[in-house]
């Protein structure tokens, strides 16, 4: 059934009950819902608390979508959405769902120039967008006029734009009558564009359900969970592991920041039993931790059941910091990606905690391959390229028939990822395919390097770049980003990596911070543009 079901579903049975919460820690705590806000003519941002009942939910939905569908949006129309996590993003997703149309998240970190691009290769006709994008879109509204209604999602509205509560307050919430099915397109994600600009990748409405049915197989959702969500809603990982929560029915909080104090205590003071973190806000946490910054024992933990990981490879030493500080946690790790629906296509399970390091099996009704450059399985113990088939595979990349048939084969999308599976058949990530090192002739896996380098205690981050070399063609680089007040030598490295094989062991060691994007991957092309000027990226093209 399509996933618009689930949330009618949940209004009828839960309806009085607390679906979604907003907290934004930088404002005092005073408590407000929905209904304050739409009452009181006021900026969400004063507000340090905001909540929503699944009735309210649902009906805030069934007002978008009966507004869209009065300006003859509908079926096959697609939507752009620009907004921070808010209160707002969720009903006005499921809004757009509910008419036919696609719903199209953008990345709040775009560029003008990224947000033009697109919204035209999207085709979107209509953009909402929120008070912090305003001098975006006033940048690039004549660039886009294929974009008929402009909605502003805040309070008052700039002239080129209408406002979303003025033209929704006055619209029906009963459910529009608009048939739906599975194979219907029912939304436009973006790659993470770590490689240039994204491509747009379609999935139907077959695949989202899919991904609720996944989320909560793997980590058990009840009605008694409280799921805290951090990163950006526009990206799958956050919503796809919302999902779960979403069909058992079960609240959720949106928590706009990522201090590790701010994260401790939206965990004690809402009583959340499930957390996903990226790795740099569970380094912080533990950090914070260690420094006395955050003494736990001023704090209501209990009930925190599991935390989980995704997004980037995970170091085996961060989860042993984790379980020491934390025994009674189940961790999991997830692996996925945009083109997969999200996390879930692969994961650890919370009872091979034994086999941490490994990324797991093939998640609940996928299947995966570990393959060679012809797509053939590879023997076990060989590094190849990681494939995974199931329902959460995306149709396309919308409007790149070139790049899809680059990346789905007979089925299987091939997810560039480079991986070898061990005896018991648990699968471990070795590293991007783009990002393999060759170095006289040696194929090297920069993660392996930074796995290594991260369990030295000075160390907050690192990332191992190649950089361009004449004897060798290129040479292991690694950026250090040393935790606050502790002091290391390009000496003191080379002395720890002593363990290394001698081929292993960084030739060029930079002391400077490591860029990631919103969803905790490390923004390499970055560092090669700044470290080694187009040479060695142009080069890498050319190999790739």
């Amino acid at each position: 059934m399509p996933i618009t079901e689930v949330l009618a579903r949940n209004a009828t049975l839960y309806g009085d009950e607390i679906s979604l919460v907003e907290i934004n820690p930088e404002i005092k705590d005073v408590k407000a819902s929905w209904k304050d806000y739409e009452l009181v003519e006021t900026n969400p941002e004063k507000r340090y608390r905001r909540e929503m009942t699944w009735r309210e939910f649902d009906d805030k939905a069934n007002r978008f979508a009966n507004f869209l569908l009065g300006r003859g949006l509908g079926k096959g129309q697609k939507v752009g959405i620009l907004l921070m996590n808010c209160l707002e993003w969720l009903p006005v997703y499921f809004g757009i769902l509910k008419t036919g149309a696609l719903a199209v998240p953008l990345n709040y970190r775009y560029t003008e120039d990224e947000i033009q691009y697109c919204l035209e290769l999207a085709e979107c006709d209509v953009l909402i967008f929120g008070p912090e994008f305003t001098e975006r879109i006033d940048a690039i509204k004549d660039k886009i006029p294929k974009i008929k209604i402009k909605l502003f999602l805040g309070v008052g509205h700039p002239a080129f734009a209408e406002s979303y509560y003025a033209l929704t307050a006055c619209c029906s919430s009963v459910a529009p009558k608009i048939t739906i099915n599975d194979d219907d397109d029912a939304a436009i994600y973006f790659s993470s564009g770590t490689t240039g600009f994204p491509k747009a990748i379609l999935h139907s409405h077959r695949a989202l359900m899919f991904s609720c049915e996944v989320e909560k197989e793997h980590h058990g959702q009840t009605r008694t969970d409280n799921f805290l969500c951090i990163p950006p809603l526009y990206h799958t990982g956050a919503k796809m592991h919302w999902f779960g929560s979403f069909l058992a029915g079960s609240r959720a909080v949106l928590l706009r920041g990522v201090k590790p104090e701010w994260i401790i205590k939206a965990v004690s003071q809402e009583r959340i039993t499930i957390v996903w973190l990226l790795v740099p806000w569970a380094q912080d946490i533990l950090d914070a931790i260690e420094r006395g910054d955050i003494k736990l024992k001023d704090y209501h933990l209990d009930q925190w059941r599991l935390m989980h990981i995704g997004a980037q490879p995970v170091p085996p030493s961060l989860v042993k910091r984790w379980k020491k500080m934390f025994p009674k946690h189940d961790y999991d790790t997830n692996y996925g990606l945009s083109e997969s629906i999200g996390p879930g296509c692969v994961h650890l399970g919370i009872e091979n905690i034994h086999k941490v390091g490994a990324i797991g099996k093939a998640g609940y009704g996928w299947e995966v391959k570990i393959a060679d450059e012809k797509g053939n399985p590879v023997r076990q113990g060989e590094v190849g390229e990681l494939c995974v088939q199931g329902p959460g595979v995306m149709k396309c990349y919308y409007n790149n028939p070139e790049a899809t048939d680059e990346i789905l084969k007979d089925g299987w999308l091939f997810t560039g990822d480079m991986a070898r599976m061990d005896e018991d058949g648990f699968i471990y990530l070795v590293d991007r395919k783009k990002d393999v090192i060759i170095t006289g002739g040696e194929n090297i896996y920069p993660v392996q390097i930074e796995d290594f380098l991260r369990t030295h205690d000075a160390i907050k981050d690192v990332a191992v770049i190649g950089l361009p070399d004449q004897r060798l063609g290129e040479i292991v680089a690694a950026i250090i980003e040393l935790k606050p007040g502790t002091s290391l030598s390009e000496a003191d490295i080379e002395k720890f990596c002593g363990d290394l094989p001698r081929y292993k062991r960084p030739r060029k060691i930079i002391f400077d911070n490591v860029p990631r994007n919103p969803t905790g991957k490390i923004e390499k092309p970055k560092l090669r543009e700044k470290y080694c000027g187009g040479s060695l990226v142009e080069a890498q093209i050319q190999r790739d």
